[in-house]
């Protein structure tokens, strides 16, 4: 799993590409990325599939100096945290941590 970032030349946003690789994400056929940027809504950003390599990835433009909660979902069944995130911090609904991108 990997984060990109990249800012606009104003600073106020930053494009995050979220990757998922294909080891990552245990032969899942779908990933989506839920989190504070889309309500926690598990459908509406899907993650495209890469025919060269099998991982996932989805670019999203968010405003900068912010920080954002996430999680992945895989075929609609099991949640997975982003290896690489900048820090996790307790979910406030579960026994887990959320994945956290700073932009």
């Amino acid at each position: 799993m990997a984060l990109k970032k990249s800012y606009s030349k104003d600073k106020k946003y930053c494009t995050v590409t979220f990757s998922v690789s294909q080891e990552a994400a245990h032969g899942a056929e779908t990933v989506t990325i839920a989190g504070d940027f889309n309500s926690w809504s598990s459908t509406e950003t899907p993650l495209t599939r890469s025919a060269k390599d099998g991982s996932f990835s989805v670019k999203l433009k968010l405003p900068a100096g912010k920080e954002y909660q996430f999680r992945y979902l895989l075929d609609g069944k099991h949640w997975e945290n982003d290896w690489a995130a900048d820090k996790y911090i307790p979910a406030p609904f579960s026994h887990t941590d959320n994945s956290v991108v700073i932009c």
